[in-house]
């Protein structure tokens, strides 16, 4: 059982599969559906401040770099000036809803990086991608469970 959660905790921790790897897994190895749940939501929301902290320092340490400087500051500024009428528009509800749809490339990593990118408040970005995370956590863990419960049904 430690050997199951560990190997749920490096799939829901990794960028490509998330939520949509460790539930799956851990569902399939027989853990109980509500531990899954909160186990792996818990280490998916822990995945926000990390980013933010990684980001905001390798950020300080390169912005001192001259190219890296021009870069950032043409490319993300014109980014930035270019999606804010979306961002004010749906802001971190849009961010909340980006986050809750499992499907790749859409998850804790996106949207923390993108909320950095954009600029957005930490904290309400920390709030959103926490509730986005939730509720990707439910729909993954109900199809998991009933789709693990299909596949036995037709196997056995």
């Amino acid at each position: 059982m430690v050997r199951t959660l560990i190997f749920t905790g490096i799939l829901t921790l990794l960028p490509i599969s998330e939520l949509r790897g460790g539930i799956p897994y851990a569902l399939s190895m027989s853990l109980n559906p509500v531990f899954t749940y909160f186990y792996c939501v818990s280490l998916n929301i822990l995945v926000a401040p990390l980013v933010f902290i990684f980001l905001s320092t390798i950020h300080k340490l390169l912005y001192k770099w001259k190219p890296y400087r021009k870069f950032f500051d043409r490319v993300i500024d014109r980014t930035r000036k270019k999606v804010k009428p979306k961002v004010d528009k749906y802001g971190y509800l849009g961010l909340t809803i980006f986050v809750a749809i499992p499907l790749p490339v859409t998850g804790a990593y996106t949207g923390s990086i993108g909320a950095w990118i954009l600029g957005m408040d930490k904290k309400k970005s920390f709030v959103g991608i926490s509730l986005g995370v939730s509720i990707a956590g439910i729909v993954v863990s109900v199809v998991a469970y009933y789709g693990i419960k299909a596949l036995y049904f037709f196997i056995k």
